[in-house]
């Protein structure tokens, strides 16, 4: 059996694999957004999609495990952290484990077998790791699938009914949608932006364990995995502090080290750093190759949802942002750019296809400082990054 996920969702081929009672594995491969930084040479950053997948083990309709694809043992790590497990596999070790397709599963196994954690213990995560897999893969809307018949992985220490958990997860995705767009995914990483606010409101104990966890290192996932709840259990609990300011969701942009220090290097040089939100690459690439000449540092995002937390991490000089987007228009993203007192006095820029009377008011009614209309020159794009940066 196998698919694409715009013909039959995610429940329903489980429901299949439930009421078949069939063996064998479940692979799934989707596309999500993905941070690549491009700073060495060109001096843009821009987002490209990444391919993610995933496996579901099947004993006669029952789920076994589940793993995401080319794990590196970090998700089993985050658990044992919460259970205070101290004592861990040495890399000799794990290069002995057997060659399974689950190499979480076959290194759980051998912590069972060298009595570093109880059956109890191993139980308990491999039920977080199912249920945090689920619902991902219980969000999703696009992607392909291949289910193949065979042997079940072994040894079995639980497994679990799929019509209770697809229920219940199911309903947890729909409330973790109402959280958007303050709350978008569960890589994005907690940081305290108002720990004043905060103390006015809160028990200093309060405060203090939101501080140590809003650290801008810890994902929602690894900290629902270190506090053993759910996902939706978690966002739920920090959403009233997102939604007034006190905490920042951010994404995690990762670079090499020597691009890092080549990014400072330009920074010095630089006449000012301009984001651009559109999610058609070649405008932002586009935008990089008439700006970067010039001495500007261009970054390019693609995602709207992703870009509002992603803007407070790259503290821009200047916004240029496309009034067309899915998931949130630029008359939205700059409307909530607005609200924090960061982003009052930055100049904001809309990108339009029309020259229309509406859209000019439009911008002006959210906030927006002026307005380019698609396609441009060179000479108009520079003459306006350099009147609004050179003003401030």
């Amino acid at each position: 059996m196998q698919g694409n996920l715009n013909e039959i969702d995610i429940c329903s081929i489980l429901q299949l694999i439930e009421l078949g009672q069939r063996t064998g594995q479940l692979w799934v491969r989707a596309t999500s957004s993905h941070h690549s930084n491009k700073l060495g040479g060109e001096g843009a950053s821009i987002y490209h999609p990444k391919q993610q997948s995933w496996f579901v083990f099947f004993l006669n309709g029952q789920i076994i495990y589940c793993q995401e694809g080319e794990t590196n043992l970090s998700r089993i790590k985050d658990y044992l952290r919460h259970y205070r497990v101290e004592m861990r596999l040495t890399d000799k070790q794990i290069a002995s484990l057997p060659s399974i397709d689950a190499s979480e599963y076959a290194y759980l196994w051998a912590l069972l077998e060298r009595n570093i954690i109880n059956p109890k213990i191993a139980g308990s995560i491999i039920h977080g790791l199912v249920h945090e897999t689920l619902f991902d893969l219980l969000s999703l809307h696009q992607g392909n699938f291949i289910f193949d018949h065979g042997a079940a992985l072994a040894p079995q220490l639980n497994t679990f009914e799929i019509a209770p958990f697809v229920t219940k997860i199911t309903k947890q995705v729909q409330e973790w949608k109402q959280l958007y767009p303050h709350i978008q995914s569960p890589e994005q990483l907690p940081v305290l932006s108002d720990k004043v606010q905060l103390q006015s409101s809160l028990p200093e104990a309060t405060v203090n364990k939101l501080q140590h966890w809003a650290d801008g290192k810890t994902s929602l996932r690894q900290l629902a995995r270190y506090l053993n709840r759910d996902i939706l259990t978690v966002a739920k609990a920090i959403y009233p502090y997102v939604q007034q300011g006190s905490l920042q969701l951010v994404y995690s942009v990762t670079t090499q080290p020597e691009t890092q220090t080549h990014s400072g290097e330009l920074k010095g040089k630089q006449k000012g750093r301009i984001v651009c939100i559109d999610d058609a690459i070649a405008i932002g690439e586009t935008i990089n190759s008439i700006l970067q000449p010039q001495g500007y540092e261009a970054i390019a995002l693609t995602h709207p949802l992703e870009a509002l937390s992603l803007v407070f991490q790259l503290k821009p000089d200047l916004i240029l942002c496309d009034i067309a987007m899915p998931e949130l228009e630029g008359y939205e993203v700059c409307a909530m750019l607005r609200h924090s007192t960061a982003f009052r006095l930055i100049p904001i820029i809309m990108l339009t296809g029309k020259d229309g009377f509406i859209d000019r008011v439009k911008a002006k009614m959210v906030g927006a400082t002026d307005y380019l209309t698609k396609p441009f020159t060179d000479t108009e794009l520079l003459m306006l990054v350099e009147r609004y940066i050179n003003n401030q």
